[in-house]
């Protein structure tokens, strides 16, 4: 006589049922479907039985599709999915944002990425399906909706907004078990190495370059910040977030815990690894400079916070917008073709692996993995010259001593009037002199002609085919002898070249020219 056969959670209920035993949702179910109770139709409720477990497991069972004649529907998962049907997409999105806000307070999910949630949803998804209900919609019309939003887009774009909505989705169907989720199909693209923009650090000559042109143009503050960036590697959000107490001057040793991303604070870097490293001779320097700075504002009554790096006012960096306004001012008066302010991290971290530093220790203190590394610099790896990797190293020991890091205030004032008006009181000598000798239309004296030294389109068209003095006075014979012309007796006050003043601290219309008060003149 053969073994009896255990089959635990199937069993014969009368002569012509078999009951199911299981435990769904937290509840313990016993359904039963018509069916003999024979030796061969039990092992089949058995294998069932396992294939139910397993759904169960994985989300994708369906009680009221296995046993539809189940006498107690009432009592099930489904009946409170039924309630659901009815709600909306917005609805969803609504719960799935507050659930976001949560997740922020609780320091678990970045405030960032709850902003990207938030403006994907509002900008693509609650204007096309958001009064539709949730559970109507489809695979194909999600497809239809990323894909009318994402035309000339970039991959990683077209990713993030395929992320959104398959996260908030995923959501709402915690509510529905057993429902096909249709966000779940929707598949992201790879980005291959082709996608990725190409790495294009500057040389330690350009960085010198660009470095002396801050102090000179900016001043101090802006000037340490960019040379810090230089010569750390250090992220923008990472070094807003720098305290003077994460800085040991003693041993030169820097943390990075914190970073600062749309004006919140984070207690973790990008990566979520706190780094701790020490600087580079320069680097260090820097910082000596900048608390010196930092010292001097203080006594002034500027600053009243412990960050690190500050605006001109002694303001705590918060946002990028300040300093790449800054960093596209400097570029534009040098002969440095133009790159992201990224690309001083690149570039620090590049002129690293060229003068042979230990890979795994530039890994881990520039926050990436080996690999990254590898594959993002590795032509600057092996493109390494003597003379570069020279520079390098000394760039790396000090402050270069024939720079001159002065603020040139006048220089920073002369960058918001490049259109001055004409100087030399020779145009005037100029003019008298053509006058004297009867000509009627002096080629330099046409209105046009004038028009043009002055750089003013305005004036050539008020004064074109007129006699014109200096500044674009017309001459008159009543003005009298000049030491410089009658022209220049003519000349009052200037007209701007623009009507409204390009700072709002200088009002362009009243601006005098240089030279008058320090010149004799026999005009009343």
């Amino acid at each position: 006589m053969g073994k009896k056969s255990v089959m635990s959670g199937v069993q014969a209920k009368g002569g012509d049922r078999i009951q199911f035993d299981f435990e769904f949702e937290g509840t313990r179910y016993r359904p039963t479907v018509k069916r003999v109770p024979s030796e061969a139709n039990l092992r089949r409720a058995c294998k069932q039985l396992t294939e139910i477990k397993k759904r169960i497991e994985i989300g994708t069972f369906k009680f009221e599709e296995e046993f539809p004649d189940y006498r107690f529907k009432h009592a099930l998962p489904a009946a409170y999915a039924d309630v659901k049907a009815d709600e909306l997409c917005n609805e969803v999105f609504d719960k799935f944002v507050a659930h976001c806000e949560h997740r922020v307070s609780m320091d678990d999910m970045a405030l960032s990425t709850l902003n990207g949630y938030r403006e994907i949803l509002d900008r693509i998804f609650r204007p096309e399906i958001g009064r539709e209900k949730f559970a109507s919609i489809v695979y194909s019309r999600l497809v239809e909706i990323v894909a009318a939003n994402t035309r000339g887009v970039k991959k990683k774009t077209y990713n993030n907004i395929t992320s959104a909505v398959r996260t908030a989705f995923k959501f709402g169907y915690k509510d529905r078990p057993g429902q096909f989720n249709p966000s779940l199909a929707l598949s992201t693209f790879r980005i291959t190495s082709k996608d990725r923009p190409k790495v294009d650090p500057f040389t330690i000559e350009e960085a010198e370059t660009i470095i002396a042109a801050s102090h000179r143009i900016h001043g101090e503050w802006y000037g340490n910040y960019e040379e810090f960036r230089f010569f750390t590697g250090i992220r923008p959000s990472e070094q807003f977030a720098l305290r003077v107490s994460d800085y040991e001057p003693r041993t030169g040793r820097l943390s990075i815990t914190k970073a600062i991303v749309e004006e919140q604070e984070k207690n973790r870097p990008k990566t979520n690894q706190d780094r701790d490293f020490v600087l580079c001779r320069r680097a260090a320097q820097v910082l000596h400079a900048q608390l010196v700075l930092r010292e001097r504002l203080i006594t002034e009554g500027q600053i009243a916070h412990d960050f690190m790096f500050f605006t001109a006012v002694g303001e705590p960096l918060r946002t990028t917008y300040l300093p790449y306004n800054r960093w596209t001012e400097v570029l534009e008066t040098l002969p440095v073709r133009r790159r992201k302010p990224y690309t001083s991290r690149h570039s620090y971290i590049s002129w690293r692996l060229m003068a042979g530093h230990n890979r795994l220790l530039v890994a881990q203190e520039d926050g990436h993995s080996v690999e990254v590394m590898e594959r993002t610099y590795a032509a600057w790896i092996k493109g390494a010259k003597p003379a570069d990797v020279k520079k390098i190293k000394a760039a790396f020991a000090g402050r270069p001593s024939g720079h001159d890091y002065t603020f040139d205030s006048a220089r920073f004032h002369r960058r918001r009037y490049r259109k001055q008006p004409l100087q030399s009181p020779g145009a005037g000598t100029r003019t008298a002199k053509w006058l004297q000798q009867g000509h009627s239309r002096p080629h330099a004296v046409e209105g046009s002609q004038i028009a043009k030294s002055l750089s003013s389109r305005r004036k050539a068209a008020e004064f074109r085919g007129r006699k014109v003095g200096w500044g674009g006075r017309i001459i008159r014979p009543e003005d009298g002898p000049h030491p410089f012309g009658a022209g220049h007796g003519a000349l009052g006050r200037t007209t701007a070249h623009s009507d409204e003043p390009r700072c709002g601290a200088t009002d362009n219309t009243t601006r005098q020219t240089e030279h008058r008060g320090r010149y004799p003149s026999t005009s009343p």
